[in-house]
């Protein structure tokens, strides 16, 4: 399991603003490298967005879909890379400074398919590297909207 946390210089609104923008995804979850759809009632639970990740030409069209949500505190998706498996991710917004920022955690583990099985220290350590870069991309995005 992979926990990462930021703090990042905005309020936890304006943080979930952009979790909320199903569109942005590409823009700061690495690996994502295109959103092809994103259903209309999302980020409510049982919404998905879906997706492209990888390189071109590998790349693998799937979908990610919240599982629960709540309004500037908490995300939960699966998100899914099949036929690699999917992931539980967990964000949440802690408000930090008085509410003028805001301490953001992501957790991301395995859940199914042959990534679930490879669950070790080196992937561990991947899925943390990732994510460090993934929530300095979402800081970068909140901490310019206004």
């Amino acid at each position: 399991m992979a926990i990462v946390a930021r703090t990042v210089k905005a309020p936890p609104e304006r943080v979930f603003a952009v979790l909320a923008d199903g569109w942005t995804y590409s823009d700061w979850v690495v690996g994502t490298v295109h959103i092809r759809d994103v259903d209309k009632s999302w980020p409510n639970p049982g919404s998905k967005l879906h997706h492209k990740a990888g390189p071109w030409p590998l790349s693998l069209h799937d979908s990610s879909t919240v599982l629960s949500c709540t309004p500037d505190k908490a995300l939960r998706l699966k998100a899914g890379l099949w036929p690699l498996g999917e992931a539980i991710v967990d964000i949440r917004l802690e408000p930090a400074d008085g509410g003028a920022s805001t301490r953001v955690v992501i957790e991301e583990d395995f859940e199914a398919g042959p990534l679930q099985w490879v669950s070790n220290k080196l992937n561990d350590l991947l899925l943390h590297r990732r994510n460090i870069e993934t929530l300095r991309r979402l800081a970068d995005i909140a901490e310019r909207s206004d």
